[in-house]
C-alpha cells in the first residue's frame, strides 16, 4: 500500500485553493506569453477604411498606413519588423504594401502615416524598405476593380538581432528572408478590401 501524499493530506478547502492558484498562475503566464497586433482604425477581419487606399494605379485614396500597436513579444527580442501583404493580389506572388526594419525593442507601436516616404514618421532608427510599387514607404490598397475583397495581413515580426544587415536597395522579398532567419515569433491582423467593379 503506498503511503498518502502529503499533499493528500491537506484539508479539502486547501487542496482546492492550491489547484485553484495553479490554475491561475497557469492562465496569467499564458496570457503573458501572449504576443499580440492591434489597431485603433480596424479590427479583424473588418474592412479597411479608404484613407488607406493607395492613390495612383487607378486608385484615388488618402495613401496612408493605419496606426499599429502590439504586446507580448518573445523573450529576447531584441527588434521588430512589421510587413504588410496581399495574398490575393493577381500577380502569381501576391504583392508587398509595406516593410519596416530595425524597429528598436523599446517600440511597441507605429503611429498614424508612419508609413509616408522619407520616414520622418517612424520611430528613431527604423526604415522603410522598397516594396512592390517600387518605393520605400507605404503604399496603400489598390486591388482590381470587381475582384472579391483581398485580404490584407499585417505583422509585426520579433526579431533576435538589434538590425537587419539590408544593402540600401534591398527588395521585400530579400527583406523577408532576413526577417524570417531572425525570427522569434510574429503576430498578425488580418483585414479586407475591395472595390466595386465601376471604380477607376
Amino acid at each position: 500500500m503506498h503511503s498518502p501524499s502529503f499533499r493528500s493530506s491537506w484539508p479539502r478547502p486547501a487542496r482546492a485553493a492550491l489547484a485553484c492558484a495553479l490554475a491561475c498562475s497557469a492562465a496569467v503566464a499564458a496570457h503573458a506569453q501572449a504576443f499580440t497586433l492591434a489597431s485603433p482604425d480596424f479590427v479583424e477581419g473588418s474592412t479597411l477604411p479608404q484613407r488607406f487606399e493607395f492613390n495612383g494605379f487607378g486608385c484615388a485614396g488618402g495613401n496612408q498606413s493605419p496606426a499599429l500597436h502590439w504586446s507580448g513579444a518573445p523573450a529576447g527580442t531584441q527588434s521588430y519588423a512589421v510587413t504588410m501583404y496581399d495574398p490575393d493580389a493577381p500577380t502569381g506572388s501576391g504583392w508587398w504594401h509595406w516593410t519596416v526594419v530595425n524597429i528598436p525593442a523599446t517600440v511597441a507601436e507605429l503611429r498614424p502615416d508612419a508609413g509616408a516616404a522619407g520616414g520622418a514618421n517612424l520611430p528613431a532608427g527604423a526604415s522603410h524598405v522598397r516594396i512592390d510599387y517600387g518605393v520605400a514607404a507605404w503604399g496603400g490598397l489598390c486591388p482590381p476593380p470587381g475582384d472579391a475583397p483581398h485580404r490584407y495581413v499585417f505583422t509585426v515580426h520579433a526579431l533576435k538581432v538589434p538590425r537587419l544587415d539590408l544593402p540600401a536597395d534591398a527588395t521585400a522579398a530579400l527583406a523577408g528572408y532576413m526577417i524570417h532567419a531572425h525570427s522569434l515569433g510574429k503576430a498578425t491582423l488580418t483585414a479586407r478590401y475591395g472595390r466595386p467593379s465601376s471604380a477607376r
